[in-house]
């Protein structure tokens, strides 16, 4: 420290030790004023944000749903749109330029005429902060009327929902399992959420209240410390001696492993090793730097965590720079220190039963090596920043191209590590920002799959723990997690069970243009494709294989077998949808299509593949994937199913959106393809948390 701030005045070192660090990203609050007001369509309001515990109060403005619910400059000047919105209740949110995890809404009503409203409404509190699965008492005082009753909502869900939580009508929030999430800097990063109580006196009235949802993850524990918590290296920071900061990072104590009769932390490289940077014997701290201390003046203070474990191998990463990482994994042990660690290997809210007030207890992973990932597979894992998540496998045996960032505070240079076999789970928000080293186990028998190190906003990556574990074998001495019997996760069953991920996937809507070449498509061969026995009608729409283009949709009857559909006509991509008996027959239109289709499920995000199905996917994809990561715009290949036809294995091509790619054909070798976009994958940028420091004044330096 006193090599980093040797250019700075002393009186500039007194201020800056006297802070430690300043202003922890969890410590930031933004609030927007005026809030549960009318404005009159056309005309505008002057909105105003409040940013507390920073010095940086700069926030960007934005309208939820776009401009049809009006539009905001950059100073918070709100426009109302020209005609009242569906519903008429808008939210204009500021988000810290500090802390862009952080904002602050307001909600306004768009009316037709300008007369003010009698009724206000008061939510208290104005302000919470609540543990996953844990309760918080609102109150609405109405003011104006008779009529005192309001209508609760979260998120602008009246009763809210699974995602983001549920109210009763007496104002009674019960939190869900995770932390929310949002795409902020292409990854998912955890996020506030709004409680709202409107007047069933006036409905363009109401008040809200702003909600944190805090895991218990991030808590300092006392003893011997249960996994699946804030974590990290305690060198872990970086001085800024230019904006006079002070960054610290950390991430999740994922799981405990033994070899040789010792135990270890197994955690990544990225947050036990500092991205290379590390020495063998570092302190491994709990909490994580960003979780240390009670104030803002004590952040990034490693006197504030308990060091319980040191560092003790880790794979290189750099070394792998641009090269199939031979070692292919992102990961790092440290040796506990005796009586410091559940020698059990509990980790939080990874139990088979919950507590009396419904919150999972920690339980520990099926003791062993572990389980192979497999499409479809149901997991789950337990983190620093969101917490338990549940969710499924999207991808497996996937190439991803990874970037990472050489410094804690996210800032300078960056490099990527090319990875092959790597576990994809559907959904960004299964994992966030400070999530990196948490233990990916199956659902139904907690057994561990795969270690959490990378993502994207849609996306969570991690390395299958076969050869984690293997590298980390040493002098004849297997590696294996320390654990209990096989059990399920309760949390993913829980009517607040966190799901990271949609189960089911919806048509997109295409361009009438881009549905009229599916359709002359069709016509040129409607007679040779209704010949086939099983076929009742074809019709067209969007795929669910490629959401951008069109597919000729065989409607079939269920469970009679199959006469060689095609799967693709004239470049065109097919779908096949199976049911009873179809509404509408022959040669159908796109409105047709929509018809039949609503008489049957909604399509999963994957489906399960049988063995002959993804060895055919395995040779498809040794042939081809290491051409396709070399193009433009992709990110990773990997093994997943089809949608388009359930049942078929598909080779998944990652793109970054945004990016130039070229055309993805429908089929490799007969094999059916399928397109994700998405940001970046990444690992150091949303694997770590950076927590700005306090910021000394330049007009208090001492020069």
């Amino acid at each position: 420290m006193k090599r980093t701030y040797s250019l700075l005045s002393l009186a500039a070192l007194l201020i800056l030790a006297g802070c430690k660090s300043g202003t922890a990203g969890k410590t930031v609050s933004v609030s927007v004023t005026p809030t549960g007001v009318n404005i009159v369509v056309s005309t505008t309001q002057q909105m105003t944000a409040t940013v507390l515990d920073t010095f940086n109060t700069s926030v960007t403005w934005s309208v939820v749903g776009g401009a049809a619910n009006g539009t905001i400059s950059s100073t918070g000047l709100y426009t109302a749109p020209t005609t009242v919105p569906a519903p008429a209740q808008v939210s204009v949110t500021a988000t810290s330029h500090e802390d862009p995890t952080k904002s602050g809404s307001a909600i306004l009503t768009i009316t037709t005429t300008a007369g003010p409203s009698n009724i206000t409404v008061l939510v208290s509190p104005g302000a919470a902060s609540v543990a996953n699965y844990g309760t918080q008492q609102f109150t609405a005082t109405v003011s104006g009327g008779p009529n005192t009753g309001v209508t609760w909502q979260v998120n602008g869900t009246t009763g809210g929902s699974r995602t983001v939580g549920f109210i009763s009508t007496a104002g009674l929030y019960v939190a869900p399992g995770n932390v929310p999430t949002t795409s902020a800097g292409g990854s998912s990063v955890a996020t506030t959420l709004t409680v709202t109580a409107v007047s069933q006196a006036d409905l363009t009235a109401s008040g809200s209240s702003t909600v944190s949802i805090l895991p218990g993850n991030q808590n300092q524990q006392i003893g011997a410390i249960q996994l699946g918590t804030s974590g990290g290296n305690g060198n872990d920071t970086v001085s800024n001696a230019t904006n006079h900061t002070i960054t610290c990072c950390g991430g999740t104590l994922g799981a405990l492993v033994t070899r040789g009769g010792l135990q270890y932390i197994l955690g990544n490289n990225h947050v036990l090793a500092r991205r290379d940077t590390a020495a063998v014997g570092d302190p491994i701290v709990q909490p994580g730097l960003i979780d240390a201390g009670l104030t803002p003046q004590s952040k990034c203070d490693a006197t504030q965590a308990t060091t319980v474990a040191t560092l003790t191998q880790f794979v290189n990463l750099e070394a792998e720079d641009q090269n199939a990482s031979s070692n292919n994994i992102d990961a790092a042990i440290a040796q506990v220190v005796p009586g410091l660690v559940d020698p059990t290997g509990n980790i939080l809210y990874l139990g088979a039963t919950a507590d009396s007030n419904g919150v999972p207890v920690p339980g520990a992973p099926n003791a062993g090596s572990g389980v192979t990932g497999s499409v479809n597979m149901a997991v789950a894992k337990s983190g620093r920043s969101t917490g338990l998540t549940c969710s499924n496998v999207l991808a497996v045996n996937t190439n991803t191209s990874v970037e990472y960032v050489k410094s804690c505070d996210g800032t300078g240079p960056t490099f990527t590590v090319l990875y092959d076999n790597q576990v994809d789970v559907a959904g960004g928000g299964f994992g966030a920002e400070g999530d990196s080293g948490s233990l990916i186990v199956t659902q139904n028998t907690a057994d561990p799959v795969a270690l959490l190190y990378a993502g994207s906003d849609t996306d969570t990556v991690g390395n299958p723990v076969a050869p984690v574990l293997n590298f980390f074998a040493s002098g004849g001495n297997p590696v294996t997690f320390v654990g209990g019997t096989a059990h399920s996760v309760v949390g993913c069953t829980l009517p607040t069970a966190p799901q990271s991920a949609p189960k089911t996937v919806q048509p997109a809507s295409l361009a009438a243009e881009t549905l009229q070449k599916a359709l002359t498509a069709r016509d040129a061969q409607a007679p040779a494709l209704l010949a086939h026995p099983e076929v009742q009608a074809v019709g067209v729409g969007a795929s669910f294989d490629n959401p951008a283009e069109p597919a000729i949709v065989f409607f079939v009857t269920k469970g009679q077998s199959r006469s060689n559909l095609p799967v693709q006509v004239d470049g065109l991509r097919t779908r096949i949808v199976e049911g009873d008996l179809f509404a509408r027959h022959g040669a159908i239109s796109a409105a047709e299509t929509a018809t039949n289709e609503r008489a049957v499920a909604p399509r999963q995000m994957a489906y399960s593949l049988i063995p002959e199905e993804l060895q055919r996917a395995n040779v498809v994809h040794a042939a081809h994937a290491k051409s396709l990561m070399q193009q433009p715009g992709v990110q990773g290949v990997g093994i997943t199913s089809s949608i388009d036809s359930p049942g078929e294995a598909a080779l998944m091509i990652f793109l970054i959106r945004g990016v130039t790619h070229v055309p993805i054909p429908p089929l490799i070798d007969g094999l059916r393809t399928r397109v994700r976009e998405s940001s970046r994958f990444r690992a150091g940028f949303r694997g770590l948390e950076p927590q700005r420091a306090c910021t000394v004044p330049r007009k208090r330096t001492v020069r």
